[in-house]
C-alpha cells in the first residue's frame, strides 16, 4: 500500500469519531498494538530530543525498504509512534522523502496535543525522514 493509501485510511478511521476522548482512545489502542522495541535498540542515539516523554526510534534497511521501530513510555505518544510507523515503515528512502505527511493535520492531531508533545511529533518525524536520507545517500 502507498503511503497517501496509508494516511486516506487514518483519516477514514479516526473520522469515526467525533469526541477527542474517543479518538484518544483509538490512539492508545494503536500504542497498545505496538511491537515492544528490543531492549538493545533503546540507546541514547535512538531517543528523540524534544519529547516530553522518552521515546526511542530505529531504522532496518532491507532490500531498499525502511522498517521502522518505536517505543515511548507514554501510552498517547506510543500511540502517535504507532501511526508514524504504520504510515512510513515499509517504503524506500525516496518515497518516505517525497511524500507529506497529511494525516496528522486532517485527523487534527497537531491541535489537540500539548506544545510539548506537538514539538516530539515534529522530532519524530524529522528523525525518521533524517533516516531515510542517511539511508537514500547510501544507495547511490
Amino acid at each position: 500500500m502507498k503511503i497517501n493509501e496509508i494516511q486516506d485510511s487514518i483519516v477514514e478511521e479516526f473520522a469515526q469519531f467525533d469526541d477527542w476522548m474517543d479518538k484518544y482512545a483509538l490512539l492508545i489502542d494503536m500504542g497498545n498494538s505496538l511491537e515492544p522495541l528490543d531492549e538493545k535498540h533503546k540507546t541514547p542515539q535512538n531517543i528523540i530530543e524534544g519529547c516530553q516523554s522518552r521515546v526511542w526510534l530505529n531504522a532496518e534497511y532491507n532490500d531498499g525498504i525502511i522498517t521502522y521501530q518505536g517505543e515511548s513510555d507514554a501510552i498517547l505518544v506510543k500511540g502517535i509512534v504507532s501511526l508514524l510507523i504504520q504510515v512510513m515503515s515499509g517504503h524506500t528512502p525516496s518515497e518516505i522523502l517525497s511524500n507529506e505527511l497529511y494525516f496528522i493535520d486532517k485527523i487534527g492531531l497537531k491541535e489537540h496535543l500539548s506544545p510539548t508533545r506537538s514539538n516530539g511529533l515534529v522530532a519524530m518525524v524529522k528523525q525518521m525522514k533524517m533516516f531515510a536520507l542517511a539511508y537514500r545517500s547510501k544507495e547511490n
